[in-house]
């Protein structure tokens, strides 16, 4: 008999409604659902009228649950993987099955959806064109310190899972380590109570020493500068401008950008490009 296919489904991370007519058609038509919690995806199902059965796939089962899909899938079965929210294995044991059925030479379907990162990444306003994705941090102090002295030197936006009772003390010890930058936190994306913080790491931990945490955070942090690349000394300032104007920016842009790096006011790069 010929092995079936693990259909990898992303779910809405809020919104019933963000979920792509594809998964709802993939859903209705696989044998078997597995998902991280049976109860919260039935939730899903019902308000699609999707009747399927369910396995339970998560963290503290993915052994055992992950030996069951992979008998079922030998069967001719095709399967499902759900987690609670988002894209099945970033951040979650999606990512072990996914690895099993790569071994077993199993078919992996992955659909386009939803993945909480991505839309705080986009919605934040920093740098979207190199960013680094680290999920969620060590929860003891001293590995995660550990891991924030990896990211100080880090020039790509970088972005975070945290849960709520330890987002004060992940932003101390960002502080602490990392230094007073620009951030923005997203919480609660896509439901009734979402809301989008920017501002600096300190002004956050001031937010949320006085506001109670709730909901599920992703943080979405300014990388350091390129010191590498922050002096410019060796050209002239009608050079620098001149060189991004090259690269496909507009005067205006070049100026702007100009005047940020050398940090001297755009007035003065406008008179060295005039004639530009």
């Amino acid at each position: 008999m010929d092995y079936g296919i693990l259909y990898i489904c992303p779910t809405p991370i809020g919104n019933l409604e963000d979920i792509t007519l594809r998964t709802i058609k993939v859903l209705n038509e696989v044998d078997i659902i597995a998902a991280e919690d049976t109860r919260h995806t039935l939730k899903l199902l019902n308000h699609y009228n999707i009747k399927k059965p369910l396995i339970s796939y998560h963290e503290h089962n993915k052994m055992a649950a992950g030996e069951k899909i992979l008998e079922e899938i030998k069967k001719g079965k095709n399967i499902a993987l759900v987690t609670d929210a988002g894209m099945p294995g970033i951040s979650d044991p999606g990512e072990d099955i996914i690895k099993r059925c790569i071994e077993e030479n199993i078919k992996i379907v992955a659909l386009p959806g939803p993945t909480a990162f991505v839309l705080a990444l986009v919605i934040s306003g920093l740098s979207t064109g190199s960013f680094v994705f680290e999920g969620f941090l060590p929860s003891k102090g001293k590995e995660r310190k550990d891991r924030l002295h990896r990211l100080k030197d880090e020039t790509r936006t970088i972005v975070l899972y945290e849960a709520p009772h330890r987002i004060i003390s992940l932003l101390k010890d960002m502080l602490e380590t990392l230094g007073n930058r620009k951030i923005a936190i997203c919480r609660e994306l896509t439901k009734i109570h979402e809301e989008i913080f920017r501002g600096t790491i300190l002004e956050a931990v001031e937010k949320f020493e006085v506001q109670s945490p709730k909901g599920e955070f992703v943080l979405v942090i300014e990388g350091t500068e390129n010191t590498e690349e922050k002096s410019f000394d060796h050209i002239s300032i009608k050079e620098h401008i001149k060189m991004y104007m090259d690269e496909g920016l507009s005067k205006k842009e070049s100026i702007k950008k100009v005047a940020k790096e050398r940090d001297i006011p755009k007035n003065q790069v406008y008179r060295e490009g005039i004639d530009l």
